[in-house]
């Protein structure tokens, strides 16, 4: 009994460290080699409910995660591109597709020889990898890799449970205690595992060497779902409020299908049996099971669909807390760094927020009484103290978005990235440089100015209206809920300001060399002035490049234009 616990638990470790491995380079290589066209189904597909479904269910078996699914999906709401209803249903559909896992794993992994089909493919996957490194080719060989190891891990364990299938028994029967504690398996497993394919395989592994009966794997299963729910949990605690509504989604639907499916599954298992009877089918335990967990999801799928409507309202009421609050980010979520490609569209959207927030930081720096006069101030927000008091808040807000900012970067240099990815990278660290430089600029003008309340006497007022003016243009120009400009129109009047800047400059110098405006003063508002120029030259350089990267071609025709140029 020791021996057969033992080499059990061998096993156990072994095929379950292959599996996992195995799903981890599987889902990682197609992640990559399928992300441009995973955007484009899910954008295309979502019209209605069946199509969103459908969208759901076919990446989600192509890809082989349904994690990549949810992370795409949580981006396009965000960007404005799917709205939460539409969202759900691709949710749901990813869940049906996730099933594709139970499938593979009975048809081809309890029904071939595993070492004609999964050396082969190692070998070749690794043949991929090493010549088409940072490639697509590369990405294929990763996921042919990890198909191999993947069957690698489940013939280990099959070995395994095969073993001691004579010296162990498992707990067995339909009393509730029993299907409770499979189910409490199931979930615990997913937890630990963080995978319910893990959690399956282990099951489908035990029912087909006859320690678990058909009933009790499927309780597995039931508690599988449900510990997925918890890992949901996890990924939400800190995520913009578009993920955790998608979090909330996903656990109600599991949580819901899983009590519906427990309450019929002693029905729900013979139906299947008798069904696969009546088609002619094998009901070997691994294929019942691997049908049931596909119909387990397809119940969710019907009780959710007159529920959808009410839901969708719920889940939008919630959760709103965050959007409220200015300095947490709205696009970067770390679920979407699975996906490198829409990591970096939701950098670059949020890196369009970023440049607003330092363009109305500056903005507040124009609204002081010294710089728009009393009336200007007032219109803008009151006195130097209180349009000071928002100063600081516009840049305390700026600065705690430029650390999420980074946060974010950090962790995206750290996923692995297609080249055309890693070519746009140093564009967005560059736009994130700009806007807290630009910031940075703001702060140190209003601090320059801070020992004049209000303009002092010598001050060239006209000059410092029309440079006023001209700034304050083109900041409405580059403000985030405007149309983004062209590179042309920002370009255009930032030489206006300039223009009106070097106008100013030359008056407070005669000011000075005359004696109208004290030295102290002078050199007070030339480093004032000067600050607020390059401020504006930091931001129309962040929107530059930030526009020129949203107009920029992708891909090998991207390439090839750029090489053309």
């Amino acid at each position: 009994m020791i021996d057969g616990l033992g080499g059990l638990l061998a096993g156990l470790l072994g095929g379950v460290g292959l599996f996992i491995m195995g799903m981890e380079l599987m889902t990682d290589g197609l992640r990559l080699a399928a992300g441009p066209a995973l955007e484009r189904i899910l954008t295309a597909s979502t019209r209605t409910r069946w199509r969103g479904l459908a969208a759901g269910a076919l990446v989600t078996a192509v890809v082989q995660s349904s994690s990549a699914v949810t992370v795409a999906t949580i981006g396009f709401v965000n960007a404005g591109l799917l709205n939460l209803g539409q969202a759900l249903w691709v949710l749901f559909g990813a869940n049906v597709g996730t099933t594709m896992t139970g499938w593979i794993v009975a048809v081809l992994g309890f029904g071939l020889k595993i070492d004609l089909l999964a050396l082969p493919l190692i070998g070749l996957g690794v043949g991929l990898r090493v010549t088409g490194h940072g490639t697509r080719r590369g990405a294929l060989g990763t996921a042919c890799a990890g198909f191999g190891l993947l069957f690698l891990g489940i013939d280990v364990l099959r070995g395994a449970f095969g073993d001691v299938a004579q010296q162990i028994s498992l707990p067995a029967g339909s009393d509730w205690r029993v299907v409770l504690t499979q189910l409490l398996a199931g979930l615990v497993l997913t937890v630990l595992m963080q995978s319910s394919s893990a959690a399956l395989t282990l099951a489908l592994s035990a029912a087909g060497a006859g320690l678990l009966s058909a009933h009790g794997a499927a309780a597995v299963v039931i508690g599988a779902n449900i510990g997925t729910s918890v890992k949901a949990v996890l990924a939400a605690l800190g995520a913009t409020p578009n993920a955790r509504r998608a979090a909330s989604a996903h656990v109600l639907f599991n949580l819901l299908t899983g009590l519906v499916a427990l309450a019929l599954l002693p029905w729900l298992v013979q139906w299947l049996l008798q069904a696969m009877h009546a088609l002619g089918l094998d009901d070997s335990p691994a294929l019942t099971v691997a049908l049931f967990h596909t119909v387990f999801n397809v119940l969710g799928v019907v009780l959710m669909w007159p529920l959808a409507g009410r839901l969708t309202r719920w889940l939008q009421a919630r959760f709103r807390t965050a959007e409220e609050d200015e300095s947490r980010p709205r696009f970067l979520d770390a679920t979407v760094l699975a996906v490198p490609v829409l990591a970096l569209d939701a950098l670059h959207r949020e890196l369009g927020r970023f440049r607003g927030l330092a363009a109305r930081s500056l903005g507040t720096v124009f609204d002081l009484p010294t710089l728009a006069g009393d009336a200007v101030a007032e219109r803008a927000g009151g006195d130097d103290a209180a349009v000071r008091a928002r100063l600081a808040r516009a840049r305390a807000v700026a600065l705690a978005l430029q650390r999420a900012v980074a946060d974010f970067v950090v962790r995206l240099q750290r996923a692995e990235m297609s080249a055309d990815s890693a070519a746009r990278l140093p564009d967005m660290l560059r736009v994130a440089r700009y806007a807290e430089v630009a910031v940075e600029l703001a702060d140190e003008a209003a601090e320059a100015l801070a020992p004049w309340p209000t303009p002092p006497v010598g001050v060239p007022a006209l000059e410092l209206a029309a440079f006023r003016r001209r700034s304050v243009a083109l900041l409405a120009l580059l403000d985030d809920a405007a149309p983004a400009p062209s590179p042309a129109a920002s370009e255009a009047a930032l030489r206006e300001a300039e223009d009106a800047y070097a106008v100013l400059k030359a008056a407070l110098l005669r000011a000075g060399a005359e004696g109208r405006l004290p030295i102290e003063a002078m050199e007070a508002w030339l480093r004032a002035s000067s600050e607020l120029r390059r401020s504006l030259q930091q931001l129309v350089k962040a929107a530059v490049v930030l526009q020129r990267a949203a107009d920029a071609p992708t891909g090998d025709d991207g390439r090839a234009q750029a090489a053309a140029g």
